[in-house]
């Protein structure tokens, strides 16, 4: 697979964040006094943009409510977030390799490029990316195309020589309205047979098949 740009999604390809964000979730609901809602379902919209999230796991409409929620959550994320995020084995190397095959190499993530870009610093690793692009970069998130065409703007890149990596269909359906090509990753919560669906170049085990 050889591509002059690789964009990455964050959570589930190329970090797991799982217990960061399921204890985060449980620490606000239990705040806020929600009834408890178990893992699986905080699992499942983990790569939705937050107030989604938010919108699924407590069933709140009202935005000034989500809002509040989402406030209360990043506190608690503050404490709970990094400390509890680890890279999958295969990032790292996967991008020193990319990196010096001489791509470029960023993330467009509907998590906050602040939080992400903690946990690139904290393993000293940023040098490893030209930027990130988080949800407070654009006004409408993934699905929607913005944060990838912002990628190659600033890049100068062309979509013919892009890649898009991600591990859910928000991310599929992204790559497909930047177009794109994409390449699926199961290490999240979509399956191989899901991902099917949507046009791919590949759906891999782990980001090394990237190199392979």
């Amino acid at each position: 697979m050889n591509y002059s740009i690789y964009l990455f999604d964050f959570d589930y390809t190329m970090a797991d964040s799982e217990k960061g964000i399921v204890g985060s979730f449980h620490h606000t609901l239990k705040a806020r006094g929600f009834a408890p809602v178990p893992d699986e379902h905080i699992r499942r919209t983990i790569g939705l943009p937050m107030e989604d999230a938010v919108r699924q796991i407590t069933g709140l409409q009202d935005i000034a409510q989500v809002t509040a929620f989402i406030e209360e959550y990043r506190c608690f994320a503050d404490t709970y977030m990094t400390p509890n995020t680890r890279f999958f084995p295969e990032t790292i190397p996967t991008l020193q390799t990319l990196r010096a095959r001489g791509a470029h190499t960023a993330v467009i993530s509907t998590k906050t490029r602040s939080r992400i870009a903690e946990k690139f610093e904290q393993d000293g690793v940023m040098h490893l990316l030209d930027f990130i692009i988080g949800r407070e970069d654009v006004a409408v998130p993934k699905p929607a195309p913005e944060g990838i065409l912002c990628a190659l703007q600033r890049l100068g890149g062309q979509k013919a020589e892009t890649l898009y990596i991600g591990d859910s269909h928000i991310d599929a359906r992204a790559a497909q309205n930047a177009g794109t090509d994409f390449a699926a990753v199961t290490t999240g919560t979509t399956t191989a047979a899901e991902f099917k669906s949507f046009p791919h170049v590949k759906i891999m085990k782990s980001l090394a098949e990237l190199i392979d």
